[in-house]
């Protein structure tokens, strides 16, 4: 089992190392720079300026609203989060018999000078804040909080626990799971705590299309509540739409990061 653990390890950093050189920002600069070394060490200018082109016109394009709203629209649409929606697939009648409301972790940085305000990811404040709204709402249910250590000491679930009972939730309603590295593991560990019940589940609009086919895959029945979405249509003309900015060059990033994360589980047979 230690053996097993390890391994598991090991591929999860490999993963995360991989999968970050495949980002916007490290992959334009990395073509960039085999450009410039191609035209200050070698004879081959033609093909420097190609790669630094690449390198700088995929670091423009990337950073673009246009760019990342495209990435991330099919994503978020798979779901719609809005009350409305919600309450379609879950009548009132049945509403009883929803007894767990999940939340899956998006990161954080324990860090305790700093209030747990400031030390939960922005994905996973967003996911938390969903979460503890459809637990006000809906009566008799338990707050299922997820995420592991990662490359932090303090697992995800523990910090989102904390944030919880400061915002007064009852620490009996809250059930913890912080074993987990990544939404596959999440699945397997939060499926013997809601069993064969139905749950609603909350996590990113981006990341809900993943999280629920893992889900399905294990037969279990999750209720999507998709929140934290990333693509706003403005109802006037913005100019600034027209400027390249880091915002959606971060944006851009979750998409293709899920993209990734999209493969990597059809691969395994995860989804």
């Amino acid at each position: 089992a230690d053996f097993t653990g390890k391994v598991k390890l090991k591929m999860f950093i490999i993963k995360k190392i991989i999968s970050s050189f495949l980002m916007p920002v490290p992959l334009s600069i990395s073509i960039s720079v085999i450009g410039l070394l191609l035209l200050w060490f070698t004879k081959r200018q033609r093909v420097g300026k190609i790669f630094v082109s690449l390198g700088v016109f995929s670091l423009l394009i990337f950073s673009y609203t246009a760019t990342s709203n495209q990435l991330l629209r099919p994503l978020e649409n798979k779901y719609d989060g809005s009350n409305t929606q919600l309450e379609s697939r879950v009548p009132s009648e049945n509403m009883g018999s929803i007894k767990f409301i999940v939340v899956l972790g998006g990161g954080h940085i324990s860090d305790s000078n700093l209030p747990v305000t400031s030390q939960i990811g922005e994905d996973t404040l967003v996911r938390m804040i969903e979460g503890i709204r459809l637990y006000r709402k809906y009566a008799g249910v338990k707050l299922v909080l997820s995420g592991g250590r990662g490359f932090d000491p303090v697992p995800n679930a523990h910090i989102m626990a904390n944030l919880a009972k400061e915002l007064g939730v009852n620490e009996k309603d809250i059930l913890i799971e912080s074993k987990s590295k990544d939404t596959i593991d999440e699945a397997n560990f939060i499926k013997p705590i809601v069993n064969d019940n139905q749950f609603i589940l909350v996590t990113s609009a981006l990341h809900m299309p993943r999280s629920m086919a893992m889900f399905r895959k294990l037969s279990m029945k999750p209720i999507p509540a998709p929140t934290g979405d990333k693509v706003k249509d403005s109802q006037t003309l913005n100019p600034l739409l027209f400027i390249p900015n880091a915002g959606d060059l971060l944006k851009s990033e979750a998409g293709l990061h899920e993209y990734l994360g999209m493969v990597w589980s059809k691969l395994r047979g995860q989804i």
